[in-house]
């Protein structure tokens, strides 16, 4: 895998680089915290905000607020999201694409609307953590293949939708690789052009919608056979996130 890794990630200019010194120094005179922030992460808020670095450093302090108040201990345990019901048969962690991406999949056929929106966004923040996680050295990014099979009325919950978008666009800036959606329902259409406006361009542009003959064809271009699911014509098991 490790072949494939530097095709993956950007190496940054001298200027760049000067950009997240002084970032740096902004940052950590408004949040001390920072200090212990790698230059990595400076470097994927800075690149989320076009290397404009007021605008980066903004976004990584409210960042750093978020996560101080929204995940106190640091992480979220299997035991904090395992008893949000109808969330847990939704979120897989499967293998790598071939470039070194690791693969999230979500059957959103089988989600269901939960009442309390912070439920779903704790759930959300411990899949993207668990992703994160495995994300092998030299890469920071990572692929959700979104299977709208099943979906339908009873599944609509775009108010959850936006939320995760959110949580991928503001504080897990430059994570998402690629996201395809495959059996996508009518209903669904109808909701994305309600969504769709509260999507970054930077997000949209890395969103691709599969036809059904064309999919694993498509996906077959980044991800191996051997690191597919089964249910796409690949060769391995799905495995819940929350069991992974």
């Amino acid at each position: 895998m490790s072949s494939y890794i530097a095709a993956g990630t950007s190496r940054p200019s001298s200027d760049e680089e000067k950009k997240v010194r002084t970032m740096r120094a902004l940052v950590e005179s408004q949040d001390l915290s920072a200090k212990d922030l790698s230059d990595e992460t400076i470097r994927r808020f800075l690149r989320a905000r076009n290397l404009d670095v007021e605008k980066g450093s903004s976004m990584l302090v409210k960042y750093l607020q978020w996560r101080r108040e929204f995940v106190p201990n640091g992480h979220f345990n299997r035991e904090d999201v395992i008893g949000i019901g109808g969330l847990l048969n939704t979120l897989y962690l499967q293998g790598y694409d071939r470039i070194g991406r690791p693969i999230l999949v979500v059957l959103a056929g089988n989600h269901k609307p939960v009442s309390n929106i912070d439920d779903f966004k704790r759930y959300a923040v411990y899949a993207v953590d668990k992703v994160c996680s495995r994300l092998p050295s030299g890469q920071e990014k990572f692929v959700v293949i979104v299977d709208m099979k099943g979906y339908g009325y009873a599944n609509n919950d775009a108010r959850a939708f936006t939320a995760g978008l959110s949580i991928l666009q503001d504080y897990y800036p430059e994570r998402l690789g690629k996201m395809f959606f495959v059996h996508v329902p009518s209903v669904f259409k109808a909701a994305w052009k309600i969504i769709s406006p509260f999507v970054d361009k930077n997000t949209k542009n890395k969103i691709a919608f599969l036809e059904s003959k064309k999919m694993k064809a498509v996906m077959g271009q980044d991800i191996d056979e051997s690191q597919l699911p089964e249910l796409y014509g690949g060769k391995l098991k799905l495995v819940s996130i929350v069991n992974s």
